[in-house]
């Protein structure tokens, strides 16, 4: 039978406030600042913007302050908060090969044009604790400060210009906004590329690697992968011009897979596109891998039945945010549901006893 429960709003409430004193920490410990995390854990907050679909560094570390850590969850606070704020124009697409770029590196080409720029990096590393920074002595990891490079070339430009790499089709019409019209399916391009920018990024690091070892054939080689600044511009039709009203940081990555060709086209190098919000390195390398793999109808490929090649399968399970909302309400209270299939599986066992007697 259902059983009401009783004292909720008052076991919610010290609930809260028991989560707050977890989240200050031990009280002898200065408490940290927006300004700590923002600058300190930069990876962490351009995460928490690149799937919250939302660029601001101080809020972004807000929610990772508010959440105590859990960027899944400060993704959803982001993601919330943006549904309040108004829509007062639309942006141009951003002019990545504008971009001032911090760290450009290719897999394709060893002397590419404007030179290859390694930048802040852990690939170097020894991925060996650094005790230096327990004991507090910066000096130990100090840098060299490097002026930002001035804009570079893309390299799938060469390429290009010898007709190896295919020309992406021209989108004529505007983009669906995938924030403000729900997912529909079949999904275009444009819009599929929303969802991955959007999407978790051990998600879509995990479809990426199943596509690494075969499921999907599509071997790539990075062609370019860049992160540094670009201007944000939005058209004022009254001056009849665009101004650039904002920078930001983005990751965006190329990568060039093999075509063997149809019907219709040419062997050549084909391309998979990944660009995200602040630097996500990985993402963005893990996004233009399941790009390309869900382009195998478009190119007119033999389908191989890959989890990175369903679309449906991909754009309906990469987002956190519905996904954490699906599997965090089965801890919320299901009492009737369940007092049903226990009194379900009480009759069956009633029945299958009876029924062994009388077989006896």
């Amino acid at each position: 039978m259902y059983v009401a429960a009783k004292g909720g709003e008052q076991a919610i409430a010290a609930a809260h406030a028991w989560l707050a004193e977890e989240r200050r920490g031990d009280r002898r410990d200065p408490a940290l600042s927006l300004r700590q995390i923002a600058s300190q854990l930069a990876l962490a907050t351009a995460r928490v913007m690149a799937e919250g679909s939302l660029y601001d560094e101080a809020l972004a570390a807000l929610a990772v302050q508010q959440s105590r850590g859990d960027l899944v969850e400060a993704v959803f606070l982001l993601r919330a908060y943006r549904t309040t704020l108004p829509r007062l124009a639309a942006s141009r697409p951003l002019d990545t090969g504008r971009m001032v770029v911090e760290r450009r590196v290719s897999a394709t080409f060893k002397d590419i044009p404007g030179g290859q720029i390694l930048g802040p990096t852990f690939d170097y590393t020894h991925r060996l604790l650094d005790f230096a920074l327990e004991a507090g002595d910066e000096a130990a990891a100090a840098r060299i400060a490097a002026a930002p490079a001035p804009t570079r070339p893309r390299v799938s430009e060469v390429l290009g210009r010898e007709g190896l790499l295919r020309d992406e089709p021209r989108q004529n019409a505007e983009p669906t906004d995938l924030t403000r019209t729900p997912l529909e399916l079949p999904a275009d391009r444009p819009l599929r590329l929303q969802a991955l920018a959007r999407a978790d990024e051990g998600f879509l690091l995990s479809l990426a690697y199943s596509t690494q070892r075969g499921y999907g054939r599509t071997h790539a080689f990075v062609g370019e992968l860049r992160i540094g600044a670009v201007e944000v511009e939005v058209e004022i039709p009254e001056l009849g011009l665009s101004v650039a009203f904002a920078e930001i940081v983005v990751t965006e990555c190329e990568t060039v897979n093999q075509f063997t060709g149809s019907r219709r086209e040419p062997p050549q190098f084909t391309r998979g596109y990944g660009l995200t919000l602040g630097r996500c390195e990985r993402k963005a390398i893990s996004m233009s891998l399941v790009d390309r793999a869900l382009q195998w109808r478009e190119l007119g490929e033999d389908y191989a039945g890959a989890p990175a090649q369903d679309e449906e399968f991909v754009l309906m399970h990469c987002d956190n945010v519905q996904a954490t909302g699906f599997l965090e309400h089965i801890k919320l209270p299901h009492y009737v549901d369940f007092q049903a299939e226990l009194e379900l599986i009480r009759r069956l066992r009633r029945e299958a006893g009876g029924a062994g007697e009388a077989a006896e």
